[in-house]
């Protein structure tokens, strides 16, 4: 069952785990009655979410009376035990920014890795996405190592798990058994019963989580991260956030740009999102990046003797994968594990390729040994995005995710029936993936919180220059959301990677890792509209 998010391909070039960085299983509003056969077009999307969404509201410059404690709480570094010089702090953030209890509050997760003394700029502070991915496995993993040296000798590289996530209070819904199943439901049912097994499957999900974790489900949305963001700057004495967000973190990134403009210094976002979408727009867009993305596989791999889709062309390669999909959903493969492949389990599979051409060699081995009857590859695959270790235990990205996705944005669906009239959208947006993807953003519509936010458009009028990345066949993140993302924001500067793969930072060359690095190192933002391939 995929959840809609990305992984990054930032650690897997850097030799790192997997780490998880894009806008999740469902995320935006207004889905339950859009007519059939709505705009399936990323531009339309984009123009229909600025003409409905509504501007974002700076918060007073000066810190309340009742935050103050927080902004002045002291962070007491001690060393994270690893051995590479990572330093880790505690840091408390209330439950409810509108109505702070000390007895309520948060123990939120920070680790750092101190640059030089000598021509320090100050904290580097980044996000790699999910949401529900780990900032603090990042920094140690790859910001901090992986990072050019001038960016982490100028730099403290710093990591703030957000509220909900991995070290900061982790949301957990499902035993790992449950997970097992949750992931293999069918999520392109065929008839009412297949309906109703995929609902019962999103309501389990959802009352395991409101079981588990009560209160904290209302609040651990994008504008309480962005808050939580706020307070860590002053902590670590910085006027300005200075700040390396990917994919999520690019939403994160742009709703504290519009929440705290004056304290915006040296923001990057790469694989940009949208905020002035809705849930069902950037669902809809996100199966047409995916789509993008296998055709540009499909391209290759017919090139080749060996495609396991065929030799004829991108489109045959799309109507057999289409048919293995429909073979597997009658039939699962064994794996050699107790679980078999699924059309879910093998639809993850795939979609986990797709997020970096590096990856086009392990999917081409994974479906010749599907097409002989053997699922293990594809399994594996699928258990990677999922973060399923050999052990068979889930990481929190899979909780987390729908708990920020679906409080920040009403649901895209409420009911089947609603799905079903927005099915021939998706479809039309991709043949292969659409019907799993319009069934796959149902989760929210029976997420025990109601959404608390709503799509924006966000100016950060008097913000330092901000610095916008989009990569032109991004699944994940569509380039029309860095475009759209840039002609918001008031200080914007678009920069644009021709290329394939998830984001562009550290894996799409020179032109781009020094056009960042020189906006990091001295503040020099490029041209807008500046292009790199």
């Amino acid at each position: 069952m995929d959840t809609r998010r990305g992984l990054s391909t930032t650690t897997a070039v850097l030799g790192a785990a997997v780490m998880l960085v894009m806008s999740g299983c469902s995320s935006g509003s207004g889905g339950a009655d859009a007519p059939e056969g709505a705009p399936s077009s990323a531009s339309s999307d984009r123009a229909n979410g600025l003409d409905s969404a509504e501007p974002l509201k700076p918060l007073p410059a000066s810190v309340p009376s009742d935050l103050k404690r927080y902004y002045e709480q002291k962070l007491t570094w001690r060393d994270c035990g690893d051995g590479d010089g990572f330093q880790c702090a505690k840091m408390k953030a209330p439950l409810d920014y509108d109505k702070p209890d000390p007895a309520d509050d948060l123990n939120l997760a920070v680790a750092r890795k101190k640059g030089a003394k000598s021509g320090r700029i100050g904290s580097l502070l980044v996000n790699p996405g999910g949401p529900g991915g780990s900032a603090i496995e990042y920094v140690q993993q790859a910001a901090a190592v992986g990072y050019p040296a001038p960016v982490r000798q100028k730099y403290d590289i710093v990591g703030l798990d957000p509220r909900g996530v991995a070290a900061s209070e982790p949301i957990r819904c499902l035993t790992d058994k449950e997970m097992d199943t949750y992931t293999q439901t069918d999520q392109t049912p065929d008839d009412a019963a297949e309906k109703d097994k995929l609902v019962g499957a999103y309501k389990k999900f959802s009352a395991g989580c409101e079981k588990r974790e009560g209160e904290l489900l209302a609040h651990v949305s994008t504008v309480d991260a962005a808050r939580d963001m706020d307070v860590l700057r002053a902590l670590l004495g910085d006027k300005k956030l200075n700040y390396v967000g990917a994919s999520y973190g690019t939403y994160l990134g742009a709703y504290y740009a519009g929440l705290f403009p004056q304290r915006s210094g040296r923001l990057v976002f790469d694989g940009a999102m949208d905020p002035s979408l809705s849930m069902l727009q950037l669902n809809r867009d996100q199966t047409g990046g995916f789509e993008t993305a296998f055709k540009e596989f499909a391209a290759d791999c017919v090139k080749r003797s060996d495609c396991p889709l065929g030799t004829k062309s991108t489109k045959d390669a799309g109507r057999k994968l289409s048919a293995f999909f429909k073979k597997v959903d009658a039939k699962p493969l064994p794996t050699g594990d107790p679980r078999e492949l699924t059309e879910s389990l093998a639809t993850t599979g795939v979609i986990r390729a797709m997020y970096d051409e590096g990856s086009w060699p392990q999917l081409r081995d994974a479906l010749t040994t599907a097409n002989k009857g053997d699922g293990a590859q594809l399994l594996a695959m699928a258990d990677e995005y999922y973060e399923r270790d050999p052990n068979g235990h889930y990481g929190n990205i899979m909780y987390a995710n729908p708990a920020v996705n679906c409080l920040d944005l009403p649901a895209a669906f409420d009911s089947p029936d609603s799905v079903e009239k927005a099915v021939p959208s998706f479809e039309k947006a991709s043949p292969v993936f659409g019907r799993g993807f319009a069934w796959a953003a149902l989760n929210c519509g029976y997420w025990p919180e109601q959404a608390t936010g709503e799509a924006h458009r966000i100016a950060a009028k008097g913000a330092d220059p901000i610095l916008v990345i989009g990569t032109t066949r991004d699944p994940a993140t569509p380039y029309a959301w860095a475009q759209g993302l840039a002609g918001q924001l008031d200080t914007a500067r678009l920069l644009t990677y021709e290329g394939d793969g998830h984001t562009a930072y550290l894996r799409a060359g020179a032109c781009i890792n020094d056009t960042v690095d020189a906006y990091l190192l001295k503040g020099k933002a490029p041209k807008d509209g500046k292009r790199c391939s």
